[in-house]
């Protein structure tokens, strides 16, 4: 049971249990003798051997499915590794499915299941995702039966397994199970179901598949904004919500049945559905009701997230009555209930009353386009007593597309990045600018996204010019320690975990999953889209060390010894780039912290520090001792004891 326990298949004909390996047996120790030595060949006694000559030695072989990194990352799980068999309740007889190279998922109707394996492509930790073969497998027979190779699309099995749908990076296809013609179900449709915003160097993923019909002759397709009803056959198609991308509205199926399903896949189309809907344009969320062949009809709509942004709703037993988060930036989600046609809606909870007590923030969306020309958004946090005469400092934060987070509440906390709430409340303006990038220069990408958003709010006549600071993390670090050396636009920056040598971060290792990170530049995040070998140059452009002398912001910088994301000479390098050349920079190592802050005491230290910082650079403030005169390593503790001392109640100094 501890194995990933015992679960009846659909059809009643099956179960499916989890199994391991029983775990091997301690070798026997060797006889000792009193005084500690081990027993020697033919009885002799052989001296202890000594401790400090012991040899620890990984040796990495060029053959190695896995770098010794990632196989001692992996070492437990593989040891402990669930796998999975199937017993046939109708002739007593136990199969196991899965093997080391193997992952075979039960059928929960009929005796096909699919099976994959990524063994070919193991020792390619470049390849992202990893590409898997796939095959269907009778699991009475044992017979198989190849359907794609390295594919690194999606694939699914519909819930009675009368069909497999996979998706190649543009289309979606389908081919009856066990065996029949592969189909295109969408290359004659005139819109995409691949994401129209995905911008890296790696195959491009669908909106997603979101059910299947009843009788499974149709499945359920996503694109931007509305669900398609296609045949699997390949004979018709039919857009059911008809009115998405006219509206600029996503529609996405909530499952709030109450009826018992065994596949949640299932979409009766006979029934009413209620769907989820957010505008892309305005962030706005709320639901719509549709009835069969008929147009989505409105129920509740406005500027506010209303439940999760794909649904969250739970219907009542034995009601017509709904359940349901309604949140904003300044609304903590409190819970609210609705009658069927959410006509008469009531807010049943305050978790939160505290929240009107403090001068918030304020969010809105603001347009703008980037140096390309192409249309984006960015949240504009303004302090809840926001006076439009007053010019404000204002912090820009950065990543990559943050505006669907235009309504999401934020509590102030410590942490590893700005809080909005925090800095909006002490008198600044906080900006999270849209990031669009092209494949080969990210660093470029950023520089034009995030310079034109700032313009758009300066133009609106609230930000003080002389005052403009920009914080991020991880990729948002190393954007930052980018831009820096193209613009003298800030006159602050705060940088986390930056990558600042490309060149060698490409060879280093991601160490808390053991990753060798060449995978990041040439299919995902870093998008160069090439080794470093076909274009080397495109590596150097991008890295910031290279450019170091063009720096005239002042940079503080946060990377820690234990960094198991970005390595921490990649902070060092740049560091002692800037140093060398007498800029003004700052590197906060937390000993023994990771990527992300995760001790309380080091968030509140680092919240701090970061305030001190952007408050002297941006509000004319005294700098503190640490920025002005260093913290020699002697006075470590001394310095650590005088910061204590900050965070003690008023009741305790």
């Amino acid at each position: 049971m501890d194995r990933g326990g015992l679960n009846f298949t659909p059809d009643g004909l099956k179960l499916s249990v989890g199994v391991a390996r029983v775990p091997d047996k301690p070798a026997n120790p060797a006889p000792t003798n009193p005084a500690g030595a081990v027993a020697g060949p033919a009885g002799r006694v052989a001296p202890t051997p000594r401790t400090d000559d012991r040899i620890d030695l990984d040796i990495w072989h060029w053959k190695d499915e896995l770098v010794q990194p990632m196989q001692k990352v992996r070492r437990g799980g593989d040891r402990e590794r669930n796998q999975r068999a199937v017993y046939f309740l109708d002739t007593k007889q136990t199969r196991q499915l899965d093997d080391e190279d193997t992952t075979v998922a039960v059928p929960g109707h009929g005796d096909w299941a699919l099976a994959s394996s990524d063994k070919k492509y193991r020792g390619m930790q470049w390849l992202s995702p990893t590409p898997r073969d796939y095959a269907l497998l009778n699991i009475r027979t044992g017979e198989g039966k190849p359907l794609l190779q390295a594919h690194e699309g999606s694939l699914t099995r519909s819930p009675k397994g009368k069909c497999l749908v996979a998706f190649d990076g543009k289309d979606w296809l389908a081919q009856p199970c066990p065996a029949g013609k592969t189909v295109n179900l969408t290359a004659k449709l005139k819109v995409k179901f691949a994401s129209e915003e995905y911008d890296s160097p790696s195959v491009t993923p669908a909106y997603g598949p979101c059910g299947f019909t009843l009788d499974e002759k149709h499945v359920l397709l996503i694109d931007r904004y509305d669900i398609w009803k296609v045949a699997v056959d390949g004979s018709g198609a039919e857009n059911v919500t008809k009115v998405g991308r006219e509206l600029k509205t996503r529609f996405r199926p909530i499952r709030i049945d109450d009826e018992d399903r065994s596949d949640d896949r299932v979409i009766d189309l006979t029934k009413p559905m209620l769907l989820s809907a957010e505008n892309l344009e305005t962030h706005d969320t709320g639901f719509y009701r549709m009835e069969p062949g008929q147009k989505p009809k409105m129920l509740l709509m406005g500027a506010r997230q209303y439940g999760s942004r794909f649904g969250g709703v739970t219907k009542a037993k034995d009601a017509d009555v709904y359940v349901f988060t309604v949140q904003t930036f300044s609304d903590y989600p409190d819970y609210y209930v609705a009658d069927k046609d959410f006509k008469e809606v009531k807010r049943v909870t305050e978790l939160n009353p505290r929240v009107k007590e403090f001068n918030w923030g304020k969010a809105e969306l603001v347009h703008y386009h980037s140096a390309d020309g192409m249309p984006l958004k960015g949240i504009l946090v303004n302090p809840e007593d926001f006076d439009p005469s007053k010019k404000y400092p204002m912090v820009v934060y950065i990543y990559e597309r943050l505006s669907q987070g235009l309504h999401t509440f934020k509590l102030p906390a410590a942490g590893t990045s700005i809080n909005p709430t925090y800095y909006a409340s002490n008198g600044y303006l906080v900006y999270m600018p849209d990031i669009a990038y092209t494949v080969g220069s990210p660093g470029q990408s950023a520089l034009k996204c995030v310079l034109p958003a700032i313009q758009a709010v300066v133009d609106k006549g609230s930000v003080n010019e002389d005052a403009i600071g920009i914080q991020g993390h991880s990729w948002g670090g190393y954007q930052i320690a980018y831009m820096v050396t193209q613009t003298n636009r800030f006159k602050a920056a705060a940088a986390g975990a930056p990558v600042s040598n490309m060149t060698s971060a490409y060879g280093g290792i991601r160490w808390g999953s053991g990753m060798p990170r060449q995978f990041q530049y040439e299919k995902t995040q870093s998008r160069i889209g090439k080794t470093l070998w076909e274009a080397p140059m495109k590596y150097i452009e991008n890295s910031p060390v290279f450019m170091a002398d063009r720096v005239q912001t002042p940079l503080l910088m946060l990377h820690n010894d234990q960094d198991d994301a970005v390595p921490w000479y990649q902070g060092i390098e740049y560091y002692l780039a800037l140093r060398r050349l007498g800029k003004e920079v700052y590197l906060l190592n937390y000993n023994g912290e990771f990527h992300g802050l995760r001790k309380k005491a080091t968030q509140r230290d680092y919240t701090l520090r970061m305030q001190q910082f952007f408050d002297h650079h941006l509000k004319g403030a005294s700098a503190p001792e640490w920025m002005t005169k260093g913290v020699p390593f002697s006075e470590r503790d001394k310095e650590k004891e005088q910061w204590k001392k900050l965070f003690e109640p008023e009741s305790q100094k």
